[in-house]
């Protein structure tokens, strides 16, 4: 039927992602035919726009393309817009009526015509069909919980090409995220061609070649030819934005500074405190050396002023986000010019001339028709007049800036980190923090005596230190990306972990179609090592998902549905075994991957 291993689907019957806010089911069926058009009002560009790049996508899923019409048809598809919004949808939400007849999509705005598509085509079987397609019957309401509901894609540490980035975005847009932040700038390359500082990405866009352990890595040797990266030409950033508007996605662009800025200053040095001419950052041990603009350096200001000028003209949407995280302010400290600024602005310590220097950031970008968003450290030394704080340390920084009047979109390390590992350490061998997709479900965007007007929603980052491909960045997204996109656009009422699994798995089908290369982790087990009574070490397994069997080996034989089984009572370990091998069935049939673990390596459970 709609998924793998053929779990029950229960969240209002339908395997929907994120879940709608309100669908009752009819009788009876719609029958796709080659009579049916998508039908549209005429003289309406913007509604034949997602008309025609839905017929695309049907053809695309089912291998049948339907004609868009302006004429009445017995048949159809209705793309409607509303005169008044009698239902409270707001500019994102829709209705979805599907009859024997016809199906009819609402809204008050194209955006949610839009999104209304995106679920109709989530009833639909993922598989090309010679004879008819049938969808069942429902009415659907359906309008965002959330207002900012975002993924984050690191472009420095390793460069992605220009489709890569619009294949992220395409897969974005099926689940109803609707900003993309764009982080094209960093210690270890600049990514984006401005045209008054070609040296940006003539020398900031490229570093030495390295693979492996970002911040491990061997520095450049004297002479090596710094080969590796890559930039987006400002057509190419013209190109990805209207792939991206096509999809009702605002793209928000982060120019980092005035810390992590290595590869500006390897092309501009005179823009550090020291002047020195160095490298881009390769993800060498001891980190990137002097990254931190000079504050005391007004030519430093026009620099900005200038390369944002080049920013906004190629971003049409609200904000520019401007970093602001991790400076190492020590080299202020040792800087004539900066401590020369402190004292004329009578600046008790380097984190108000942190504060000094997003301030003036901040009146550049207001006086260009933009509003600023920052990391929650731009609150060091107080907070800019109109800033807009991305909590990611956590939630307090946001509740901070929140109670303070500042609107907020929280992004914490520990719920919202999607480059953190998935699943079990010994397989993912990652490194960085540990995050599995049920933790990603439980994350709650407002925080308790919060008012939830400041706060405009949520964001998954992926951080790219230890994704050096295309592929891996995916394996990373999805389907953990598919638990926040329920976070942030469905009722919290609604939130289920046992609904939601099933409705996730038959994504999984509609992402092997597309060729996306998720991640089984869901499947994996946990394990972990407890203490009985007379501190003996025992094995604990646990499991994300409900009704998996476990079997478990310690005689370096493969398991199978015929070794011992784990019976959710702890294991004591054999006397002399290293290892432990263990794997998840369903059904009697294997659905997670075959761990193989040091029994050294297994956390202590806490």
């Amino acid at each position: 039927m709609w998924s793998r291993s053929n779990p029950v689907l229960i969240q209002d019957r339908w395997p929907l992602v994120p879940a709608p806010v309100e669908v009752k089911n009819l009788t009876g069926t719609f029958q796709f035919s080659s009579k049916t058009r998508i039908n549209i009002s005429s003289g309406d560009n913007e509604v034949r726009k997602i008309a025609e790049l839905f017929s695309g996508q049907l053809a695309s899923l089912t291998g049948k393309s339907l004609k868009v019409s302006t004429r009445s048809e017995k048949q159809s598809i209705r793309l409607e817009l509303n005169k008044e919004d009698d239902i409270c949808i707001g500019n994102e939400g829709y209705t979805l009526h599907i009859s024997p007849q016809n199906i009819t999509i609402e809204a008050n705005k194209p955006a949610g015509l839009f999104y209304g598509i995106q679920t109709l085509l989530q009833f639909i079987p993922p598989v090309k069909q010679q004879g008819l397609v049938e969808i069942p019957c429902v009415d659907i309401v359906d309008y965002p919980r959330f207002k900012w509901r975002g993924l984050m894609l690191d472009v420095s540490r390793y460069f992605f090409t220009k489709d890569e980035v619009k294949r992220y975005i395409d897969q974005m847009s099926k689940y109803k995220y609707n900003v993309f932040h764009w982080h094209l700038t960093d210690d270890p390359g600049w990514r984006m061609e401005i045209k008054r500082y070609p040296r940006l990405t003539e020398i900031g866009a490229w570093r030495v070649p390295r693979i492996g352990l970002f911040y491990r890595f061997p520095p450049p040797e004297p002479d090596e030819i710094s080969s590796y990266g890559g930039y987006y030409t400002q057509d190419d950033i013209k190109e990805v934005v209207r792939y991206a508007s096509d999809r009702y996605i605002t793209i928000v662009p982060e120019i980092d500074i005035p810390g992590h800025s290595k590869a500006l200053i390897a092309a501009y040095p005179e823009t550090s405190c020291n002047g020195a001419q160095g490298t881009v950052y390769a993800g060498e041990t001891g980190g990137p050396g002097e990254n931190v603009l000079c504050t005391g350096n007004e030519k430093n200001f026009e620099m900005l002023d200038h390369i944002l000028d080049e920013v906004v003209s190629l971003f049409p949407g609200e904000y520019i986000h401007i970093g602001g995280d991790e400076v190492n302010k020590e080299f202020w400290k040792n800087c004539l010019k900066c401590q020369e600024l402190k004292k004329k602005h009578r600046l008790k310590d380097e984190h108000e001339l942190q504060s000094y220097f997003i301030k003036r950031v901040e009146k550049i970008i207001e006086s260009k028709g933009k509003r600023l968003i920052g990391w929650d450290e731009i609150m060091e030394g107080g907070l800019a007049p109109n800033a807009t704080v991305m909590s990611w340390r956590g939630t307090d920084g946001g509740i901070k800036a929140a109670k303070a009047g500042h609107k907020v979109i929280m992004t914490p390390t520990n719920f919202c980190y999607l480059d953190y590992m998935q699943g079990e350490p010994a397989i993912e061998r990652h490194g960085g923090g540990y995050l599995r997709a049920n933790t990603v479900y439980q994350f709650e965007p407002i925080p308790e005596s919060i008012d939830p007007a400041y706060i405009l929603g949520g964001q998954g980052n992926i951080w790219t230190e230890m994704i050096s491909n295309y592929r891996k960045v995916e394996y990373m997204t999805w389907p953990r990306a598919l638990a926040l996109s329920e976070v942030l656009w469905s009722p919290s009422a609604k939130r289920n972990w046992n609904n939601f699994v099933p409705r996730m798995e038959a994504q999984f089908d509609r992402f092997d179609q597309d060729k996306v290369n998720y991640a089984t982790s869901i499947y994996d087990p946990e394990i972990s090592i407890m203490k009985d009574a007379k501190g003996n070490s025992q094995i604990v397994f646990t499991t994300e998902i409900h009704g998996l069997d476990i079997y478990y080996t310690f005689d370096f034989t493969f398991p199978d549905k015929f070794s011992m089984k784990y019976t959710d009572n702890p294991i004591r370990i054999p006397k002399g075994a290293t290892e432990i091998w263990a794997i998840t069935y369903r059904d009697g049939k294997p659905v997670g991957r075959l761990l193989t673990i040091h029994i050294e390596q297994i956390k202590l459970q806490e």
